[in-house]
């Protein structure tokens, strides 16, 4: 790759919507020049500690994501390098023995929550969105994608919203909507705003190509 990639960074709430619109513009690229990085997968690894220990981790708060070693592989990204991008275990809580390897191309789309927080993530993305979305409605979802996915009972989903999800959201990502570029309303339903972002990557492309 003769370029620099560009990065997408995709932030909002937790069931903002954030992951849905990633993936929309995702699939509007050809898939051998575009990748998805969720920070998800970049959970820190806890093997050293309990089972019951890892039940009290807080994952919506900054220091529970492995931003050093994201920041690492967008580096070697950035430099034509491939990376093995950790995979996370939600039913053991900790960090799983498998990797994907990642091939650097084109665009990269990085989406999580807290994305925006991190000054140093800021400075290596190329477009900042945030996803807007009432928290009724990001409740409802969350409950949803935790029950179905990762084995939470309800009575947990709940107890940890109210305890932990939405203050970590007051105090740490609704505050980060001010460092976007483009504020998306309602997520992956909002088509008009998806489509308004894939023309400007798509300009991006092509003014780099003829740089």
């Amino acid at each position: 790759m003769g370029k620099r990639p560009i990065i997408i960074g995709v932030a909002g709430g937790t069931g903002s919507g954030k992951t849905t619109v990633a993936k929309e513009i995702f699939y509007q690229f050809n898939e051998k020049s575009i990748v998805l990085i969720e920070q998800d997968a970049y959970y820190k690894d806890q093997s050293q500690l309990s089972f019951e220990e890892r039940l009290q981790t807080n994952y919506d708060h900054p220091l529970a994501f492995d931003n050093d070693l994201l920041i690492e592989h967008l580096h070697s990204l950035l430099n034509g390098q491939s990376i093995e991008k950790p995979v996370y275990d939600y039913k053991l809580h900790t960090r799983s023995n498998e990797v994907i390897l990642v091939e650097p191309k084109d665009v990269i789309i990085l989406e999580g929550i807290l994305l925006l927080e991190d000054e140093r993530l800021r400075e290596l993305m190329d477009i900042k969105l945030f996803v807007d979305t009432d928290a009724d409605i990001r409740i409802i979802r969350r409950m949803v994608r935790d029950i179905r996915e990762r084995g939470r009972t309800l009575e947990s989903v709940i107890e940890q919203y109210t305890k932990v999800v939405r203050p970590m959201h007051m105090q740490f990502i609704e505050p980060t909507k001010r460092y976007a570029d483009v504020i998306i309303p309602e997520g992956g339903q909002n088509r008009v705003a998806i489509d308004l972002m894939v023309t400007k990557i798509r300009a991006i492309i092509e003014e780099k190509a003829v740089l």
